[in-house]
């Protein structure tokens, strides 16, 4: 990424399947026409006939030691071999029903894949997945191949869409049924070829953005001329290509055109045309460009109130301008609305989980902007982040704020407050204990005291990722899979739309003084979601919040509503055990709960899926029963 929000360039490459008695000269072409990578064939195609017309004792011994003769060749030796994609022959069929084919192939497709990890190309890719019929041996040689390959990557190759019937999502099917059968393997990624006609439901191309689409296949044949004669793609193409590139960051292999003939004569308007592309995609946001390297990686949510933060991590909350914005205006109106008789009155505000003071500032530039009186105390249980609370009032603040050392739940003020605020929220509204804290809190104010924030929602969506997916499954234990994780969502999917599962309000009516139990912030809700005319795979629950913090005045990283600009909060990531599977027009409903004992609150979650009939046919267990695996501590 550039300092300016420039997205990294997707190499661009070209894809043959001919050349093959002058492939050398093939690749200076390529490279003298500005390509950066180049995807060919590894082995000659005579070798598949001659290998498939061995009979008896030769079939025999060639099956016991199969070598290549040169000439069976066209990848003779080491040669760009980091800029080389490998393309597997073309007549391997491992789920053929002719035995011998069978056989044949799946011992020539490792011999190619070890002739590719001994060349060291940076990747090889799978001849591309038939439309229907079975890819159980397939998936079985692969995961055996991977386990085997360090540097070399390997790629599925699948059609974006089946031609003879675009909306059916039939190729998806066949990428899931093999990527089920090899357990999510994580080694193997997808080469997503297009075609000419992409499906009209958006969401059988938006679902590819969950999968790992590690490059991508775009047909000469595909494109159309503009009026100036060159080369581009139609809209619909660009727009998924462009969403692609944006997300995924793929390889894009573009294929020759099938009137070219000399391979001196390699065409560079189309590889000029994706570069195009790559310096017109849209800048990253102020978001994007803040987790940049940080998309889709996993990280424990924050626990406040057991751990206190470090000063790099206050800094980093506090770079965000979008959300002390809010929080100025959110006081600079409550202000308004507590004296509008213009009399002369001094409203007391009081900043609990101060931190180093950008909530003081914000209130204190509140009063400045309503010309009120204020006097502010900035309560901080942290002695790290205290001195800086000090440093702040000797050097700035002076008499206008008074410091508290203590924790806000216990602290026993000697006035009451017009105006209460705090930064206390998480990833999924409730989930750093804001309730618990503000139920201590709430003696403070007055009983007509304003809370800021007064509400706040959490929402939760069924969700595909099968990067995320393989992230938490790598750690191959029960544990990481019953942990929530702050995410900057990438390679995603939603399902649905996002719903809300519950709210939390301050004051609440239903703390009087002291609470003497915690029972009146448990939450239980079960929230149904309709599944889109295809199939899908869900690898976990999304989750996000809304927070009004007066009137008006709201701060969101709900996708509906997100606050633009605003980066202090990622949102969270619930993971299930194992994906289940969505079939087109099913029903999917997630259940959660939030629970507590003395000591701590925790989460659990669990899905189901029901056919129309009201049949459940997937379902989860309650993940983090009890708490055992994640936990808040109190």
């Amino acid at each position: 990424m550039d300092s300016d929000g420039t997205r990294p360039k997707c190499p661009r490459g070209l894809l043959t399947n001919d050349y093959y008695d002058n492939i050398e000269t093939f690749i200076s072409a390529a490279y003298e026409t500005g390509h950066d990578f180049l995807a060919t064939p590894i082995v000659h195609p005579k070798y598949g006939d001659r290998v498939n017309g061995y009979k008896g004792k030769q079939l025999q011994e060639w099956r016991a030691r199969p070598v290549y003769d040169r000439d069976d060749l066209i990848l003779k030796k080491a040669q760009s071999q980091e800029v080389t994609l490998g393309l597997l022959s073309k007549w391997l069929k491992l789920d053929s029903k002719d035995a011998d084919l069978r056989v044949n192939s799946e011992i020539a497709l490792r011999q190619e894949i070890q002739w590719a990890c001994h060349l060291g190309l940076f990747a090889v890719a799978t001849p591309c997945l038939p439309s229907k019929g079975s890819v159980a041996n397939l998936a079985r040689v692969l995961n055996h191949a991977v386990s085997a390959m360090s540097v070399t990557q390997l790629f599925v190759h699948v059609k974006v869409a089946d031609v003879k019937d675009l909306e059916s999502n039939r190729a998806w099917k066949q990428w899931n049924k093999l990527r089920n059968l090899t357990e999510h393997n994580p080694k193997i990624g997808i080469i997503l070829e297009l075609t000419f006609h992409l499906p009209k439901n958006e969401m059988l191309l938006d679902m590819w953005l969950a999968e790992p689409v590690k490059a991508i296949i775009i047909p000469a044949e595909i494109f159309v001329s503009n009026p100036k004669g060159y080369p581009v793609l139609k809209k619909s193409h660009q727009a998924f290509v462009k969403k692609l590139m944006e997300k995924t960051a793929p390889y894009i292999a573009l294929t020759i055109p099938p009137t070219q003939i000399h391979p001196m004569a390699v065409p560079n308007s189309y590889c000029e045309y994706i570069n195009f592309l790559n310096n017109h995609l849209s800048k990253m946001d102020p978001v994007e460009q803040f987790a940049f390297g940080y998309q889709d990686f996993l990280q424990n949510p924050l626990q406040p109130l057991m751990d206190n933060l470090d000063n790099s991590m206050y800094a980093t909350f506090e770079s965000d301008p979008i959300k002390y914005q809010e929080y100025e205006n959110a006081v600079y109106h409550a202000l308004l609305d507590r004296v509008k008789d213009g009399s002369d009155y001094e409203s007391v505000v009081m900043v609990v989980g101060a931190g180093r003071g950008p909530l003081v500032n914000c209130c204190l530039r509140a009063a400045d902007r309503a010309d009120r009186k204020i006097h502010v105390y900035a309560v901080e249980k942290n002695p790290n982040a205290f001195v800086t609370l000090q440093n702040a009032k000797a050097e700035t603040w002076h008499d206008q704020v008074t410091l508290v050392f203590a924790d806000m739940r216990k602290w026993k003020p000697e006035r009451q407050c017009d105006i209460l605020v705090s930064e206390l929220l998480g990833s999924f509204g409730d989930n750093e204990l804001s309730p618990e804290c503000l139920d201590g809190a709430q003696k403070f104010l007055k009983p007509d005291g304003i809370s800021i924030p007064c509400a706040y929602t959490a929402y939760v969506s069924p969700m595909a990722s099968s990067k995320l997916y393989n992230e938490v499954a790598s750690y191959k234990d029960l544990t990481h899979f019953e942990t929530p994780y702050v995410v900057m969502f990438q390679k995603t999917c939603e399902l649905a739309p996002s719903k809300p599962v519950w709210t939390f309000e301050h004051p609440n009516p239903q703390v009087d003084g002291e609470p003497t139990d915690n029972l009146h912030n448990v939450r239980f809700a079960s929230v149904d979601f309709q599944a889109g005319p295809q199939d899908m795979i869900m690898h976990g629950i999304a989750g996000y919040f809304e927070a009004q913090l007066y009137k008006n005045v709201m701060i969101s990283i709900h996708p509906q509503t997100h606050s633009p600009g605003m980066f202090s909060w990622f949102p969270i990531f619930f993971p299930i055990r194992t994906p289940l599977q969505v079939p087109a027009h099913s029903n999917v409903s997630i259940q959660f709960w939030r629970a507590t004992d003395e000591k701590k609150v925790w989460y659990e979650w669990s899905a189901s899926v029901e056919n129309d009939e009201g049949d459940v046919t997937a379902d989860t267990p309650i993940h983090n029963v009890g708490g055992r695996s994640y936990w808040v501590g109190l």
